[in-house]
């Protein structure tokens, strides 16, 4: 019993400095890691974003929100922004649509006679299917699509219309079609990766539940929109920001399967790409650290506002 008033034993405050010393010397490397690696190329792109450097020469000038207001009046910026927010919103909706569907087919995808569910014949061998794409390099989906998209008789998708006497269609060739090809390659490469979370988070669902809704009379929608979504809805939203991100971040697949590395006429170009375009093919390496800067606001921006409107009570089972 320690009275009122009273200092405590030495050997607490020890056995607490002790403790703290021993936290504090673990996270020390980690943080200073990230320190390092992390938030320092963020202050670094964000004092030279107020500068006209050109990557060549020693000083740059500071400028001040020079840059910033330049890309006030840059069209082909801003049109790099409008295809980035079409991106935001329909690959990760189109991405999560799709693989919720196909996760769900091969979790609960057969309705068994005597009530209760089941995935469909051969689930696992789909799984490993709808993830290949992720084994293949970014690079080798752009160039794999290049050849599907060809616009003559050797294109995968072009070759059965000229075989019926119709004319090719220009996928990456005509200004307003070329952005829903590239839309389509992004959806077809990240869904398999998310058919496999998806379905890895139903299996933890207690089949119990769907016996008990089928009992109650629930269809097939309704075993998906009142059991299995409410249920998976954590994952959802993880996988929701993580679509989102990359959404903003797309720039290989543009890069490497477009003419003109965003055409035609910047129709298909992203912030991304403009970045990279004016830092090392116009050498304007502060103007394209403010894009940097923007585009690190709207990824932001869009993180914190994705958790806002997608919190909600967490469902226990």
């Amino acid at each position: 019993m320690v009275l009122k008033g009273a200092k405590r034993p030495f050997f607490v405050n020890r056995a607490a400095f002790t403790r703290a010393r021993f936290i504090i010397g673990f996270l020390a490397v980690p943080v200073l890691l990230y320190l390092v690696y992390v938030i320092s190329p963020y202050a670094q792109a964000f004092s030279i974003a107020t500068t006209d450097w050109r990557g060549v020469n020693a000083e740059p000038g500071f400028v001040g929100l020079a840059n910033f207001r330049r890309l006030l009046d840059d069209n082909v910026f801003w049109t790099a922004v409008r295809h980035n927010g079409l991106l935001l919103i329909l690959m990760p909706l189109g991405t999560l649509v799709i693989a919720l569907f196909f996760a769900f087919l091969l979790h609960a995808g057969h309705t068994g006679g005597a009530g209760g569910v089941s995935g469909v014949r051969g689930a696992r061998f789909y799984r490993v299917v709808f993830f290949f794409p992720q084994v293949l390099a970014v690079a080798i989906v752009a160039v794999l699509f290049q050849q599907v998209f060809r616009p003559d008789e050797s294109g995968m998708l072009n070759a059965p219309l000229m075989a019926l006497g119709l004319e090719p269609v220009g996928f990456l060739s005509d200004p307003g079609i070329a952005f829903w090809s590239i839309l389509g390659v992004l959806v077809w490469q990240a869904v398999g990766f998310y058919v496999v979370l998806f379905s890895a988070g139903m299996a933890s669902i207690p089949r119990d539940l769907y016996e008990a809704a089928q009992i109650d009379g629930a269809t097939r929608g309704r075993l998906f929109f009142r059991v299995t979504l409410p249920l998976l809805w954590d994952t959802v939203q993880v996988g929701w920001i993580y679509l989102g991100i990359a959404a903003l971040d797309v720039f290989a697949i543009v890069w490497v399967m477009t003419a003109e590395h965003g055409g035609p006429d910047h129709s298909t170009t992203v912030m991304a790409a403009e970045i990279y375009r004016n830092a090392f093919q116009y050498f304007k390496f502060g103007y394209a650290s403010a894009m940097g800067v923007v585009l690190f606001f709207f990824t932001v921006a869009f993180a914190v506002v994705a958790l806002r409107l997608s919190r909600r009570e967490r469902v226990e089972f």
